[in-house]
This record gives C-alpha cells, structure tokens and sequence, in this order.
C-alpha cells in the first residue's frame, strides 16, 4: 500500500500525537516504549539534523536499501516527542548496501543512541517492506498496563485463548483487529530471539502481545492508526481485567453474537 507523501514536520507532528496518546492510556511510563517510521520518499532532513555519523545497523535490511527512518532515542519519554522533536528522534538513512546507514540528529539531541529495540523494528519493516513493497511502514512499541498484567496470567498466554477472552468485550475489538492479537512468551527484551519471534508473528498479526513486558504493534497507513490498535486492544483487556476483578460475573459477548458481527461488517477473521 502507499500512502501520500507526508513532509518531515508532518511525520514529527503525527509521532508526536501518538506518543502523547501513548502516554494517555498509561501504556509508557517513564521512557518505556518507542516508535519508528519508515518511507521511501525525500525529506529532507540535513537543514535541521546537522550532526551525521555513519552507523552500522543491528541487522541487515536489504529491502529498506535506500530508504529513510525516523526513530525515538534511547531512554526519551514518548510524551516528549511532541514538544521537542529535535531532543528526542533521529533520522536514519539507509545505505545501498543495507548494512549501513547514515545517522543524522540535532545538536538539541538530547539520547546517546537510538532505542535499544531498534533491532525488531528494522526486522519487522525489513520483512512487511519486502512482502508489499509498501512506500510507508510505521511501528510502535508500548506498555499497555492491563495488557502487560494479562500476559502475567498462564490461563491468558495462548494467542486463541487470549483473543476469545479479550474479543468478547466490544463489537469493535473483531472489526479493527480482524486477525486478533498474537501471543509470545517472554523472551528478553532487546535479543535476537525476541526479534526473530515478532517478525513471524507480525506477519498474521497487526499487534503482538510480549508477554509480561508490553506490545509492538504496526500499519502501513499511519502511525497513529498503529496507537488506535493498541488502544482498541488496551480497552479489551481493561474489560477483562474488570471482569476478573469482579468473579468473572461478565457475560460478554456470545460466540453467536460475535459472528454475527463479523457476517454483518465483513470481517476477514479466522477467530470464529
């Protein structure tokens, strides 16, 4: 899918309102989370991010040959972004040979490197680029709190089992995540594993769950239409954790009245 072609004060304005929404719902504390956007089209960057350094990336990207990143910095609050995009992301440009890269920043950069997770968001692009061919990838990592203590719990840490519990709470939850949200245990964050796991889970998934440490969740559209998928399923787990909290005296939505949703909006979902 390709999208138009937004400016680079366009792209910092649109990261910036999903980190302040991020922060909203309780799902960044502190520094946690990050965000990344990837697009294949000239921004123009040097006036401003002066400071260029050649950088060797964590993985090899070939499909992202040539192609451009805006990522947070280590250890910057989300919340942040908006106020002050210069102290707090980094454009990143691909080199030909996919290996390196050219690191810009501001003199107002106010992080050493950029996010330590920045392994899994170039995987996740590099794959979701080459299967479509999309000019424009976002992903967004977050630590939604009822989320997070879900994946605490043994009885939600199958991906099937997770989403009947989670789906049955709003008729939106199916209809915006179709595939539903793809569960893995926990492995450490940052680490190879870990990586390699999210890619393969991204590919039937449009959010994956890490269990007990947050979600990372992606769109070729926006990235604000990434935060809408994790607030949508932040909601659901809310719903579960107040049920849980009650005795579980909740009926839910039925597994009839769920299909019956996704015949009437045309979900291409596999859930049910």
């Amino acid at each position: 899918m390709n999208i138009s072609q937004p400016t680079l004060h366009q792209l910092f304005a649109a990261m910036g309102a999903a980190g302040e929404r991020i922060s909203s719902i309780e799902a960044s504390e502190g520094a946690a989370g990050n965000i990344s956007l990837c697009v294949n089209w000239e921004l123009y960057p040097e006036a401003e991010f002066t400071q260029r350094e050649t950088y060797t990336l964590p993985e090899v990207v070939p499909h992202l040959a040539g192609r451009t990143l805006i990522v947070t910095g280590s250890g910057r609050r989300l919340r942040d972004v908006k106020r002050d995009p210069h102290g707090n992301l980094a454009v990143v440009k691909v080199h030909q040979d996919g290996v390196t890269a050219t690191l810009l920043s501001s003199p107002a950069r106010l992080f050493e490197r950029i996010t330590s997770e920045f392994n899994s968001h170039l995987a996740v692009h590099n794959d979701q680029i080459g299967r479509s061919g999309t000019n424009f990838h976002a992903v967004v990592h977050a630590q939604p709190l009822h989320l997070t203590y879900l994946s605490h719990l043994k009885s939600h840490q199958d991906t099937l089992v997770l989403n009947h519990k989670l789906m049955r709470w709003q008729p939106e939850t199916i209809v915006n995540l179709p595939e539903g949200i793809g569960v893995l245990p926990f492995m450490l964050p940052g680490s190879s594993i870990l990586m390699q796991h999210t890619v393969k889970a991204l590919q039937q998934h449009r959010i994956v769950l890490w269990s007990k440490h947050g979600v990372m969740a992606r769109s070729d559209q926006s990235v604000t239409k990434v935060v809408d998928r994790i607030e949508y399923a932040e909601t659901a787990a809310r719903y579960e954790y107040l049920d849980l909290s009650s005795g579980g005296q909740g009926e839910g939505l039925t597994p009839q009245e769920l299909r019956e949703i996704i015949a009437v909006f045309q979900v291409p979902t596999t859930l049910y």
